[in-house]
């Protein structure tokens, strides 16, 4: 049996663009997403702390060192600049692997960057 597991999570990261008219996902300081072990085209869950929106997209690695994080597309209308938001990537392992599986999580500071 194969179970899903958190595997990563940037927690509290900030909104710093919305691009509308873009094809869509979301775009990450490439920094970020090597903390998170995110790679570009990963699938990830996006919860809006200042919404309750949630919602499911994809990476795009961002300028690394910007503090980059931008939906782009039809999920732009889900967060504001500014709003805060948790990154999560999800992994799928069997039951016994799953026992001793350790997530990770990092923990941004308020311009993105890792402290």
């Amino acid at each position: 049996m194969h179970i899903q597991l958190l595997k990563s999570k940037i927690h509290r990261v900030k909104i710093t663009q919305a691009e509308l008219h873009y094809v869509g996902s979301i775009t990450i300081d490439e920094d970020l997403m090597d903390a998170a072990s995110l790679i570009e085209n990963e699938k990830v869950q996006i919860v809006n702390i200042n919404n309750g929106e949630r919602l499911e997209t994809y990476v795009i690695k961002g300028i690394r060192g910007s503090g980059q994080v931008c939906l782009n597309g039809p999920a732009a209308r889900k967060a504001q600049v500014g709003d805060i938001v948790i990154i999560i990537s999800y992994c799928t392992m069997d039951a016994v692997e799953a026992k001793s599986h350790q997530p990770v999580i990092i923990f941004p500071d308020e311009k993105n960057r890792l402290n």
